[in-house]
């Protein structure tokens, strides 16, 4: 059966293709799923009409994504975190943490867009990469600081 691809499918094809699959696996799961059409002459019409318009909104984010990554290439943030006397942490700095620190210096950058490529579980000065859009990425700097307790709570023990 002909097929319309109306989603990038891994090991099938891009969106907008027509392509050859068996009945059944057209039948039952990608026409229910809406990840394809048949081809007809109004789908491909409808579909190159879709992708002419995702194509100009992709310029005007990725326009947007390179205006905030020159204003996150000024930014930095300070994370705190309880560390023990050699500078471990206990647990891990997270890219929600990095978000929430970065949010609070100006920056608004989601958490699943900070790329971690290891865990930070020591104290220091690091380099962060944030993926704003697949074709912009930008580093910013995180300051991983130990956590200072409450005078009060100290004294209290």
């Amino acid at each position: 059966m002909k097929i319309l691809l109306t989603q990038n499918i891994d090991k099938l094809g891009k969106r907008g293709e027509v392509k050859t699959v068996p009945d059944g696996y057209a039948r039952n799961y990608l026409l229910p799923k809406k990840l394809a059409l048949k081809p007809t002459p109004q789908n491909i019409k409808q579909l190159e009409t879709e992708s002419s318009r995702r194509a100009l909104n992709e310029v005007e984010q990725k326009k947007t994504m390179e205006q905030a990554a020159e204003q996150l290439k000024q930014t930095s943030c300070t994370v705190t975190s309880h560390a023990d006397e050699n500078g471990h942490l206990y647990g891990s700095v997270t890219e929600a943490m990095i978000a929430e620190a970065l949010k609070e210096e100006g920056a608004e950058v989601e958490a699943k867009t900070i790329v971690l490529q290891a865990p930070i579980k020591e104290l220091g000065v690091y380099d962060i990469e944030v993926r704003l859009h697949p074709d912009v990425i930008v580093q910013t700097r995180v300051w991983v600081v130990e956590e200072k307790e409450k005078a009060g709570e100290d004294k209290a023990e």
